[in-house]
């Protein structure tokens, strides 16, 4: 129970929010999978995670596990092809549960929480060049985006996250049968808005319905950095 204890105290505190550089945001998937034995840990940590301003913090499931006898009913087979897109981009050619990816770069394989808060530091020292606002009415989303570093160069990907509360399983089968977990920030929508070539300013308007939790990702490439992002609550 110490030794628990113990790793929980680190996760916390290798995860606490540090100094950021302004007008900065670090958005953080995680592939996870209600199947796998090995994810619950990194589960836990995605937790941490979602309460920081600093970090969007997304729970992407995906469906690869479901045939060893738990179908994960957050699962998508988009975000399996989104994790594989990830490690073609980074010369992989095997995708492993849990995995963390940080700003579309740094992959992190597995709960490895000091590898983690690195990667997350690295990335809050560093203003993303792109600026981008949120403004919701009921379920209409207004979306503004502006590059303010004329040294980055598109073409970018704009795409809208919808995203779930906490959520909590009862497992009955595979290879966690008997626990009960919760998860945070499960994405429950990942959708291209356009495509933008950052020459000028853009503002679009997006159907959100009564999405729970909303964000804004901007990257170069649907697997590539993440040159802006914002999140609504």
């Amino acid at each position: 129970m110490r030794n628990l204890l113990q790793s929980a105290a680190l996760i916390t505190t290798c995860l606490a929010a540090p100094a950021v550089a302004e007008n900065s945001i670090v958005v953080v998937e995680l592939y996870t999978s209600q199947g796998c034995s090995s994810c619950p840990p990194a589960d836990a940590m995605l937790k941490e995670l979602s309460a920081r301003d600093d970090v969007i913090a997304m729970a992407l499931h995906v469906d690869y596990w479901d045939y060893i006898g738990w179908v994960d009913e957050f699962a998508n087979p988009d975000h399996t092809r989104r994790q594989q897109s990830y490690a073609r981009a980074a010369g992989q050619t095997t995708v492993y549960t849990p995995q963390f990816v940080v700003g579309g770069q740094d992959l992190v394989i597995g709960a490895r929480g000091m590898q983690l808060a690195d990667a997350i530091q690295a990335h809050t020292e560093v203003t993303l060049p792109v600026a981008v606002s949120l403004k919701r009415d009921g379920a209409s989303l207004t979306i503004s985006a502006e590059l303010d570093d004329t040294t980055a160069t598109g073409p970018f990907v704009i795409q809208l996250v919808r995203m779930l509360s906490e959520q909590t399983v009862s497992i009955s089968r595979g290879e966690n049968a008997g626990q009960t977990i919760s998860y945070s920030n499960v994405v429950s929508g990942f959708d291209i808005l356009q495509q933008w070539d950052g020459t000028s300013p853009v503002e679009l308007q997006a159907d959100v319905g009564e999405a729970e939790q909303i964000a804004v990702v901007i990257q170069r490439g649907a697997d590539g950095p993440v040159v802006g992002a914002a999140k609504l609550n």
